[in-house]
């Protein structure tokens, strides 16, 4: 009995999570007059209380068509979020996967230390930094260009923190037999360091797509023209008029992450687990 009602529970705190994704589609399908009946006065479009009706009333494709075909705005941030989020994982990968290993296999003076400031590094929210960032991007001239959104992004410690558990596991037995068998430092990096900790390395980088694919707060302090702008600030700058395109973008918008999201999901969670596990 005790195993029914723990799936029950866990049966409805999934369609809890779900529900805004499901909220996401059923608009999007939804008319212009059938969604300002429902959302009227959230949209300030009249003083009808709020409703919501789990399926469209007349479904309709309108707001895709009108989206896609007509919204060019909207492919030009969309291409701008591809390339910062491919330019943040690119970053990451040169920088993060060769600090990881170097943390957690090898020892130099104040190893310790350093990894500290790593860890305070990736607990301190971006307001923090934000205007030693600006301070240095604006003497480098980059404010207003798309790497002064990957720069900082690329060189994040979060990542470098989920790849050190997963190369730490490597045995030490194996490092050493690799060698007396005479490969070289570059080898066993290469050809053994990253193969056993490709785990860790993808789910950094479903995390970090995760992460580069949703930034708000780094575009609106670092980039002052619109055409920069990644999909992530197209969604704000919506008039409630078009409610109907704004559910559609956010849909359209979810996709890519969604997608990222389930083809690397066991991947995250050995990266979670391993992060939880102290050293």
């Amino acid at each position: 009995m005790s195993k029914k009602i723990a799936g029950f529970l866990l049966l409805l705190l999934g369609a809890a999570v779900c529900y805004p994704i499901f909220f996401l589609f059923t608009g999007s399908l939804m008319g212009t007059g059938e969604l300002q009946n429902h959302l009227g006065a959230a949209l300030s479009l009249g003083e009808q209380p709020m409703s919501w009706s789990l399926l469209p009333l007349t479904p309709t494709l309108r707001h895709y068509v009108q989206l896609l075909l007509d919204s060019p705005e909207f492919f030009h941030m969309f291409w701008n979020s591809a390339a910062l989020t491919a330019g943040i994982l690119a970053g990451q990968l040169l920088a993060g996967v060769p600090a990881a290993w170097g943390f957690a296999r090898y020892a130099f003076p104040f190893k310790k230390l350093l990894f500290t400031l790593y860890i305070l590094l990736m607990m301190m929210p971006f307001q923090v930094t934000m205007l030693s960032s600006y301070l240095v991007l604006s003497e480098m001239q980059l404010t207003d260009t798309l790497p002064a959104v990957i720069l900082p992004g690329a060189f994040s410690t979060f990542p470098v923190f989920i790849m050190y558990r997963f190369f730490c596991g490597i045995p030490q037995a194996l490092m050493d037999a690799a060698r007396i068998d005479g490969a070289g430092e570059r080898d066993i990096f290469l050809h053994l360091g990253i193969p056993l900790g490709s785990s860790g390395i993808v789910s950094a980088v479903v995390l970090g797509f995760l992460e580069s694919w949703n930034l708000i707060e780094q575009p609106l302090t670092f980039l002052k023209s619109k055409k920069l702008w990644p999909l992530s600030l197209y969604l704000p700058n919506i008039s409630p008029e078009r409610a109907g395109i704004s559910f559609a973008a956010s849909v359209v918008t979810l996709l890519p992450a969604l997608m990222v999201f389930l083809c690397g999901q066991d991947y995250l969670e050995q990266g979670i687990v391993a992060a939880a596990v102290k050293e």
